[in-house]
This record gives structure tokens, C-alpha cells and sequence, in this order.
């Protein structure tokens, strides 16, 4: 299977006379304070916290100017971190991360973050790529100096129906939007996905990317299509 041959190829850790892999570093970007707790650009923050709770472990340590719990998901050791530098500066941490568990960003790091591209209700799993527009992910390929790294992208896109769009009422929303809170109905449809996200998530560390991206695009896609019929 690929992910065993990858696997020989991951940094490797010494620990009491024996060797191991990496952790892997599942990072959620947001802000940190109550202002923010519900605001649609704290979805990386939402999703980490709803891994944790499936995963039966709290992210309250600090490390590498960072929130952090560990846990093991398949078979995996991983730490779950929430970045404490505000979104515009998640880089500083996650390169902190990255740097201190002697990761591999190619290999041993998934970003979790909002995306105004995408509808709100729908995610979308990329191995790689430019940031477009989204400061959290620029600031993490500045810090990494290189677009080799797995991102999951949140909706957080407001689901405008055709004629609205038409009218002139499709621009994309901006900074007020992201950092208002959410509508309870918003976030109703938010808790959903954060459960598919966790999902997706441990399929990633169990099967690969490629093939979770095989799995969840292709089926958030069909969704999708589904819907407009």
C-alpha cells in the first residue's frame, strides 16, 4: 500500500534507544479569544476541538506558541494544535511545530482552515497548492517556504441562490463576515461538517491522502450535484 512505503521514508525520532516515526501535526488556524469562538474564520479551531472530543483528549498544553493534546489515531501518535498567534501569523506556530517534532510538511502535517470558496456545508481535501487570497495558509507557506502540505478546506461561503448572485448579490463577503458569529442555523449546518471533517480526517491517517481525497471530494461533489436536481 503507498502509505507503507511512505512510511520509510518519514523522519525518524529516537526515543529511549528506539526509532519512530514522527508525529503527525494536525493544526486547525483561527483566533484565539471569545470574540472569535463562533466566527466562521475559527473553523480550523472548531474542527480540531471536535477531533479531540471524538478522540477523548482536551487541547489545553502549550507548546511552540500553540494549544496542543496527543492522541493516537490509526495507530499513529498525533498532536492536535490550535495556533495562539492570531490567523494573519498561524506560520510562526506551525513552523514551530513542524520544527520541534522534526516533521516532514510534505508528509507529517495537515492544516485545517476556513474557505470562502466553498459553500458553507462542503470541505475539500488538497495535498497541495497556493493560499488564493486566505492569510492563515499564506502565512503557513511563507513560514514553510513551500506549498507541500496537506490542507482541508471548511465552507464558510454563503449559499447564494442563482438569481441573488445575478442581481449583484454574490460578491464575496470579507473581513466583517469572517470575523462575525455565526447564525445558530449557520452553525447547525457548521456542526455537521465538523463531524465529516474528523472523519475525513482519520481516513487520511489510515488510508492516505489520495485516497481520502478520492473518497471525500468525490462524494461532496456527488452531494452537491444531488442537491441542484
Amino acid at each position: 500500500m503507498p502509505e507503507a512505503s511512505e512510511t520509510g521514508s518519514r523522519p525518524q525520532r529516537v526515543r529511549s534507544g528506539s526509532i519512530q516515526p514522527s508525529p503527525f501535526l494536525i493544526v486547525g488556524l483561527g483566533n484565539p479569544g471569545l470574540e472569535y469562538l463562533w466566527t466562521p474564520h475559527n473553523a480550523g479551531f472548531m474542527a480540531i476541538d471536535r477531533i479531540a472530543q471524538q478522540e477523548g483528549v482536551v487541547v489545553q498544553n502549550r507548546r511552540c506558541r500553540a494549544t496542543t493534546a496527543t492522541c493516537r489515531i490509526a495507530g499513529r501518535e498525533v498532536v492536535l494544535a490550535k495556533p495562539e498567534t492570531f490567523m494573519n501569523l498561524s506560520g510562526v506556530a506551525v513552523a514551530a511545530l513542524v520544527q520541534e517534532f522534526e516533521a516532514d510538511p510534505a508528509r507529517d502535517l495537515l492544516v485545517i482552515y476556513d474557505e470562502l470558496d466553498l459553500v458553507l456545508g462542503t470541505f475539500k481535501i488538497r495535498e497541495r497548492g497556493s493560499p488564493a487570497g486566505h492569510n492563515g495558509a499564506r502565512s503557513v507557506t511563507d513560514a514553510l517556504d513551500t506549498q507541500e502540505w496537506l490542507r482541508l478546506r471548511i465552507g464558510v461561503g454563503p449559499d447564494l441562490p442563482p438569481e441573488a448572485i445575478a442581481a449583484g448579490a454574490g460578491k464575496r463577503p470579507g473581513r466583517d463576515y469572517l470575523l462575525s458569529p455565526m447564525r445558530t442555523a449557520e452553525l447547525a449546518v457548521l456542526d455537521e461538517v465538523l463531524d465529516k471533517v474528523a472523519t475525513a480526517t482519520r481516513r487520511i491517517l489510515e488510508v492516505g491522502p489520495a485516497a481520502a481525497m478520492n473518497e471525500f471530494n468525490r462524494k461532496d461533489k456527488d452531494e452537491g450535484a444531488g442537491n441542484k436536481e
